[in-house]
């Protein structure tokens, strides 16, 4: 009795009862006193105690209302009937054992003829004294012919057909009775051949089957015809993507009827379960006819006893596999973002920034600038276009480093270390400029377009707002995973109202993005063509959609299997999304592009790195050939501050080298010194020529040698120092 009290509260309501006719007599009695043989409970017996149903107590019968067995068919016959009569004060001949022994005493009989067996001695074998030890008796001499006589002895007896298979009696048919009263109602009969059927016509020739419809009405206990155990689904009312479940009503019987992808994979996988499981459908709705809760709150009425499972599109999540178990998933995991896709700007008039993202172009600015500096250091006390005032020098660093982007630079390298950096500068501007071209007329020739966000990070460091399904568990994962707050958070329920969401964007009541499990991302992608979404960032997994049953449920196992089976069955998969999804259209997986559209730093870090080691080499090597031959050593010097040979070293870098011979400039346009005619007049008219450089103004005065020269004021000393200036060191 504690033991039905344990199952009772389990809310069992189908029992199979294998026991022997005294025991299972006890049980009934018990069953019935604890309410268990009332309406809503389902009894089946097996053969070892329906054959036995006979001689139970009338009491016994009267608790036993309504319970379903099965025993091997005994067919009707004259032998019978006689074997009755002249057998009714000995035992039960209803009692199929007494029956079967019956037989089996002809059949050793028939045997033993056939055998030929007159006299038979019995072979002793080693043995031990133990009184109880059988191989004390012995082994008949003809009990290998007496075997395989009796195995092939084949008769109609008082059981029906007497025949041994494998050594044991197999009844050709099976009857499927119900207890109505104090008797037994036969509403069936199985055999291996056609299966179930309400008769055992030979002559109809009918397929196998299995079906109870097969079967009469049987009487369940408390005198109820309908099935008293059906598996109580439960399943969600859903307002936006029907697709997945749609729950209507039939307008005759008001029945729901329950369609959708999830309903559709529940039928495949019930229909290949190893056994017949009846089953209804229970939407959870309020008296209006919409959803009551939550996917959480549907789920818990399992906890609560409400329902005996949920099928539906409910995603396997942790937490709430504390109160339900899960079968294997039979769709795709993962929650996504989706965004609108932004159109390119190309009447932006800014639109010439675009090709280079913002930190390369400060990069690129950064780098012209060095690379002029490095030039003007390496050229400054050898070149003379180098040199000037500190406006005229500032102004020569920025053109000439800007000026090779278009190769106009008009001054001429002298230092072969200026040379080695120009060569790496030039190549990393050729491959900048035309990087920059390229990528500028395609943005201004190519239709394209980007998402508008394609990072988290991005939407919260800017306070945007973001959508999710209404009653799914995707908002806590925002709240706990992401961390995002409430008010950022916006509920929708249809496609529709995500397009308007996405379409409108943060700034006019929209969001910035919509977080939702990737099935639904892509129906809503399918609904509108992916022309205006995208699907952008990581993808934070999840284990998919699976069926719900209480814990330790029994059905998991074979549902999971079920479910692998036809999840399996790419032909099967493919006509349940076409019924469910109708043609599905594939987007053209669209490459990550950021949110500048340009062409980004990373790219290019190869290519500033070795400019920058060569600008920084050479400059190197240039102070430290500069400082051994410059750095103040003499004796006076010694006693100075550092501060003051560091000045004195500033003014000797700005002195124009003395060691530089100019001669290959100049001689072109300058003879040897043979007075004023061959220097600076005409021979056919006497003039002075113009000195085509003021080179030489500017470093009068410089070389004390030079000085000497020009002391006199004649025009031909002037014109003589200059010469000189120009042809000796």
């Amino acid at each position: 009795m504690s033991e039905l009290h344990k199952i009772k509260k389990k809310k069992e309501r189908v029992f199979l009862v294998h026991m022997t006719a005294s025991m299972g007599s006890r049980l009934f009695l018990l069953a019935e006193s604890a309410g268990m043989m009332s309406e809503g409970y389902a009894w089946l017996v097996t053969t070892g105690l329906s054959t036995l149903l006979d001689p139970v107590d009338a009491k016994v019968m009267d608790s036993m209302e309504g319970v379903l067995g099965v025993k091997p068919y005994v067919p009707k016959s004259i032998e019978l009937e006689g074997f009755k009569s002249r057998s009714k004060k000995n035992f039960n001949s209803e009692n199929l054992f007494g029956l079967w022994a019956y037989d089996t005493v002809w059949a050793i009989a028939m045997a033993v003829e056939r055998a030929g067996i007159v006299h038979s001695r019995f072979l002793k074998q080693n043995a031990s004294n133990r009184s109880v030890d059988l191989a004390a008796l012995g082994i008949s001499e003809m009990g290998p012919r007496l075997l395989k006589s009796i195995l092939n002895t084949t008769f109609d007896g008082l059981s029906g057909k007497f025949q041994l298979v494998k050594g044991e009696m197999e009844p050709s048919a099976f009857e499927i009775f119900n207890v109505v009263g104090r008797s037994e109602r036969v509403i069936g009969y199985w055999t291996q051949k056609g299966g179930l059927s309400q008769s055992l016509d030979s002559s109809s020739k009918i397929s196998h089957s299995n079906s109870k419809t097969k079967l009469k009405q049987p009487i369940w206990p408390g005198g109820a015809i309908q099935q008293p155990k059906k598996l109580r689904i439960g399943v969600p009312v859903r307002s936006g993507f029907r697709e997945f479940m749609e729950v209507k009503w039939h307008q005759q019987s008001n029945e729901p009827i329950v369609l959708g992808f999830s309903a559709e994979v529940f039928l495949a996988v019930h229909d290949i379960l190893p056994f017949p499981l009846p089953y209804e459908f229970i939407p959870f709705m309020n008296d209006s006819r919409e959803s009551a809760g939550t996917y959480d709150d549907l789920l818990r009425q399992i906890k609560h006893q409400k329902f005996d499972a949920v099928v539906g599109d409910t995603t396997i999540v942790a937490y709430r596999s504390s109160y339900v178990d899960f079968t294997l998933p039979y769709s795709e995991s993962g929650v996504t973002m989706v965004v609108l896709m932004k159109r390119d700007e190309r009447d932006n008039m800014w639109i010439f920034l675009k090709p280079l993202s913002p930190k390369l172009w400060l990069v690129t600015g950064v780098a012209f600038f060095v690379t002029g500096l490095a030039v003007w250091v390496l050229e400054h006390r050898t070149n003379t276009e180098f040199r000037g005032t500190p406006e005229q020098q500032l102004g020569t660093v920025m053109w000439f480093s800007f000026s090779t982007l278009v190769f106009a630079h008009r001054e001429r390298p002298e230092n072969n270390l200026t040379k080695f950096v120009l060569i790496i500068w030039i190549f990393v501007v050729l491959i900048i400029s035309q990087s920059y071209t390229a990528s500028l007329a395609s943005m201004l020739t190519v239709q394209r377009m980007h998402p508008a966000f394609v990072d988290v990070t991005e939407i919260q460091r800017n306070n945007y707002s973001v959508g999710h399904q209404k009653d799914s568990f995707v908002k806590d994962f925002l709240k706990k995973e992401l961390d995002f707050n409430d008010t950022m958070l916006r509920e929708y329920s249809t496609p529709e109202e995500f397009h308007d969401a996405l379409s409108s964007g943060p700034h006019k009541g929209g969001v910035a993005a919509i977080f939702d499990e990737i099935p639904y991302v892509r129906r809503f992608l399918d609904k509108y063509r992916c022309s205006k979404f995208q699907m952008v960032g990581p993808t934070y997994q999840t284990d998919g959609f699976g069926f719900a049953f209480p814990l330790n449920s029994p059905l998991v196992s074979h549902f999971s299997r079920a479910i692998l089976n036809v999840t399996e069955d790419h032909d099967k998969m493919e006509v349940i999304k076409r019924k469910s999804f109708g043609r599905e259209i594939t987007c053209e997986d669209r490459g990550p592009e950021t949110s500048s559209g340009g062409l980004r730093l990373s790219s290019f870090a190869g290519l500033f790195l070795i400019s920058g080691v060569a600008s920084i080499s050479s400059l190197l090597i240039y102070i430290i050939r500069f400082l051994r031959s410059n750095y103040p050593a003499s004796n006076t010097m010694n006693e100075q501050s550092m501060w003051l040979r560091i000045l004195e070293v500033a003014k000797r870098f700005d002195q124009k080298d003395p060691s530089v011979h100019h001669l290959r400039r100049t001689e072109s346009r300058v003879h040897p010194v043979t007075g004023p005619e061959s220097i600076g007049a005409s021979p056919e008219t006497g003039n002075v020529h113009e000195m085509t450089s003021n080179e030489g103004a500017e470093d009068v005065g410089e070389n004390q040698n030079h000085d000497n020269l020009t002391s006199g004021n004649s025009g031909t000393n002037f014109i003589a120092s200059n010469a000189c200036r120009y042809c000796c060191p």
